[in-house]
């Protein structure tokens, strides 16, 4: 019996169309001699399967099925492409496991606390896991410029705490910058987060689980034609991505151990990716995407490819390793 399995994708973020792409990847990708592949549109106004003509079925929210030609369709395990919420962020995941579902991700509550940018750094910290120095601001608190430039310094990064993709995030030069650089983050997020700028390589690894071993696959440097990684950068070709990346044996075996180490400290299982400054040969962990990109630009299928798994291999991994977790 072939599996039926859920491409859910969309989401209630700025990343919407994004995590549409991704999920369309997942879905022409997927062994159709194994599973049923259907794609659902998880979106603010609604819920719902859409076939292959484009039309569409509306998802029952009581047991997450649907129903086409008068035939209820329940589904064996969920592929969760939505990049920010509620996929990322744990909430649908918490809602799948309720019903009992199994899942591509990490459990909610890893995927929780990695979403959130500040309580993952602050765990990570604690194991001595290098970090920039940083300041966290809620929207209301008091704006101290003078004191905040004190401790991170400039240039500094000014980004949304629970956004993805780049938005909401300023590279601040002067103090003048900073009110601004605030304010555009706070249009993500009510919690925003400040940090020092780390002059070093940019680089970014994926950790899977892949056939029941923690896998950290190759890793690529990011040369960004922007004053760093943004959003034009990241999707429209203004960054140069090099797998494997152009470091020294010391310097991958440094971010080849910190990324294990740090997948391992927050407890994670499936898809992670995760970017590091590298400075004088020290990894510094900047923040970990559980939702990465899928498509076959995106970093992590890049890496999966250099590693020789082809993305079929990648995504039916992840579907065996989620119905395979709950047995």
């Amino acid at each position: 019996m072939k599996k039926n399995i859920a491409i859910v994708m969309g989401g209630f973020s700025s990343e919407v169309n994004i995590s549409l792409k991704s999920g369309n990847v997942v879905y022409k990708h997927l062994d159709r001699k194994k599973y049923n592949a259907f794609r659902v549109h998880i979106l603010k106004q609604k819920w719902i399967v859409v076939d292959e003509n484009e039309d569409e079925y509306t998802i029952n929210k009581n047991d997450f099925s649907f129903v086409v030609k008068g035939k209820k369709v329940v589904f064996d395990c969920v592929f969760n492409a939505i990049h920010g919420a509620p996929g990322e962020n744990g909430k649908l995941l918490a809602y799948l496991e309720l019903l009992n579902i199994p899942h591509t991700s990490a459990p909610f509550y890893q995927m929780a606390l990695t979403f959130n940018k500040r309580d993952t750094l602050s765990v990570v910290k604690s194991y001595g896991i290098k970090t920039a120095i940083s300041v966290y601001l809620n929207k209301g608190d008091v704006i101290e410029i003078e004191k905040i430039i004190k401790k991170v310094g400039l240039p500094c990064f000014v980004k949304p705490n629970n956004a993805g993709s780049s938005y909401g995030i300023s590279k601040v030069h002067s103090a003048s910058e900073l009110i601004p650089a605030i304010e555009k983050a706070y249009k993500e997020d009510t919690e925003i987060l400040i940090e020092s700028f780390l002059d070093g390589t940019e680089v970014s690894v994926g950790v899977i689980q892949y056939k029941g071993e923690v896998t950290v696959l190759p890793i690529t440097e990011i040369v960004s034609e922007n004053d760093f990684f943004d959003y034009e950068a990241k999707y429209e070709g203004k960054s140069e991505e090099i797998t494997p990346a152009r470091i020294t044996k010391e310097e991958e075996e440094e971010v080849l151990k910190t990324a294990k180490k740090v997948y391992s400290i927050l407890n994670m299982s499936g898809f992670s990716r995760s970017e590091y400054i590298l400075v004088n040969c020290k990894p510094y962990f900047l923040e970990m995407n559980t939702v990465p990109g899928l498509t076959e630009e995106s970093i992590l299928p890049q890496q999966a490819k250099e590693a020789g798994i082809s993305l079929k291999e990648l995504f039916d991994n992840a579907i065996e390793s989620s119905l395979n977790y709950l047995q």
